[in-house]
């Protein structure tokens, strides 16, 4: 068995109305920030006409200056909450020590990681507890496996294989041609079988989003279809995204942030070589 189970419960956002003050240390109030709404081993995902909890991207982006069209549906946005914004800024803080950061850093990618294991498919199916019930649940489907892009995707291994234990993760360098300062590959070492698989890929910063393209095109050449290609980063922009997505328009991009600027300091800093 290649995943741990998890729970197949999304919590929604809760209407307007409804959002209740949280008391400050002086007795004031504020409010609290909830989410707009929007539309081997895995995790189960509920079908693509339910709400589950991530937001679409399409709503959540706008267009940007000079009538640029919106960032469409395969970008989805973690729910924002104060935790998450912490963590951002933790992150993005250059006074944070590299301790903080780099726990910081692994409580952020655990939960895109179990947001992405949320996208995969599932079965239902029954099972007998202790007491001798019956209990209708779900069961992952077999056949997924994990790609890290090397080196600062290195940093989100740990958390998948704490999600799931025994599944395979393959390897991708890509750096820039010292003469052409274009993305090349220069190593790459996938499951055998990885075109039967789905795959998640790993990559926590999303800037121009050459490294991803290149990298999918090595996927694509091993006979992975892009729509079977889940994109797990932490920061992503707004063109970043838009790169990827124009030369790969089925694969789906999970993320926590689309800004301007990325802190593209992430993987000097979680590694200890800044």
């Amino acid at each position: 068995m290649e995943a741990m189970p998890c729970q197949n419960q999304r919590l929604g956002p809760r209407p307007q109305d409804e959002q209740p003050p949280a008391a400050t240390a002086g007795g004031a109030s504020r409010l609290i920030r909830f989410a707009e709404p929007g539309e081997d081993s895995g995790c189960p995902s509920p079908d693509s006409s339910s709400s589950n909890g991530v937001v679409a991207a399409a709503a959540a982006i706008p267009a940007e200056e000079g009538g640029s069209p919106p960032i469409g549906p395969q970008l989805k946005l973690l729910p924002m909450n104060d935790q998450l914004r912490e963590l951002q800024t933790i992150i993005r803080d250059k006074k944070s020590s590299r301790g903080d950061f780099v726990f910081s850093a692994d409580r952020l990618i655990r939960l895109v990681v179990e947001e992405g294991l949320n996208q995969l498919p599932y079965t239902e199916c029954t099972v007998t507890t202790p007491t001798g019930h019956k209990y209708e649940g779900v069961r992952f489907e077999k056949g997924n496996c994990g790609v890290s892009i090397m080196r600062s995707g290195e940093a989100m291994e740990q958390g998948l294989r704490d999600c799931c234990r025994s599944i395979r993760i393959g390897k991708i360098l890509i750096q820039s041609d010292e003469e052409t300062q274009r993305a090349k590959v220069y190593y790459a070492k996938f499951p055998p079988d990885i075109y039967r698989r789905k795959v998640l890929l790993m990559y926590p910063i999303l800037s121009t989003g050459n490294t991803v393209i290149e990298a999918v095109k090595v996927l694509v050449e091993h006979g992975v279809q892009p729509s079977v290609i889940i994109l797990l980063s932490l920061f992503s922009t707004p063109h970043g995204a838009k790169s990827i997505i124009q030369e790969f328009p089925e694969i789906t991009i999970l993320t926590t942030e689309v800004h301007p600027v990325a802190p593209t300091h992430f993987g000097q800093k979680y590694f200890g070589t800044d």
